[in-house]
């Protein structure tokens, strides 16, 4: 077997841990989803884990960088799409998505990044700031689609954009939360709908 296969391979191997890990934590959080179910699930043998990771938090890690890159590629999928001139209709796209999302898995699985927030107190040291700047990032680009909002005439001229886009992860998380709770997206649907009544003309 060639060092390239073998690359392949290990890649794969690597790309499956993260991939179930993010499932498990997407539906049960950190604390919860063991190391021998993602194993399993993959099978694959517990040295060739510690091959690829040092430890759960360094697991936990990379799969937060995958979600966060999967999320950004969705965000910027929607809120950057030329196609819509809306940029209000954008940010609906976005909803409808993250909707049918939850939808295709009953709702059993939220964000990665909500479930993570509510277990921040038993997260390894560093998870935190991690969290809150991934968080961030998601606000700049709601930012600038409410900015895009507000030039075209569909936003208020006097409403803070930043403040909005903040708001906006503090609604959304509560009601990603809510619509796992209940398995419907009423709380998605009520969210979106205020959010988008408030803040128009």
């Amino acid at each position: 077997m060639s060092s390239q296969t073998l690359l392949k391979k290990g890649n794969d191997t690597k790309t499956a841990l993260i991939r179930s890990g993010m499932e498990l934590m997407t539906t049960y959080g950190y604390l919860s989803s063991n190391i021998e179910s993602i194993l399993k699930q993959v099978g694959v043998p517990k040295g060739s884990f510690y091959y690829y990771f040092k430890s759960k938090a360094d697991f936990g890690h990379a799969i937060i960088t995958s979600y966060n890159n999967f999320f950004i590629h969705k965000l910027d999928k929607h809120l950057t799409n030329n196609a819509i001139s809306s940029p209000l209709a954008r940010i609906q796209a976005f909803y409808e998505d993250a909707k049918q999302g939850m939808a295709k898995y009953d709702y059993n699985r939220g964000c990665l990044i909500g479930e993570l927030i509510q277990e921040e107190s038993l997260l390894p040291k560093g998870y935190a700031k991690v969290l809150e700047q991934i968080l961030l990032n998601w606000q700049a680009k709601l930012e600038e689609c409410l900015l895009l909002a507000q030039q075209c005439g569909e936003l208020k001229s006097n409403s803070d954009c930043k403040a909005l886009a903040e708001f906006f992860w503090i609604g959304w998380e509560g009601a990603v939360t809510r619509s796992k709770l209940i398995k419907r997206s009423d709380p998605l649907d009520r969210f979106i709908q205020l959010f988008l009544d408030k803040i128009v003309h």
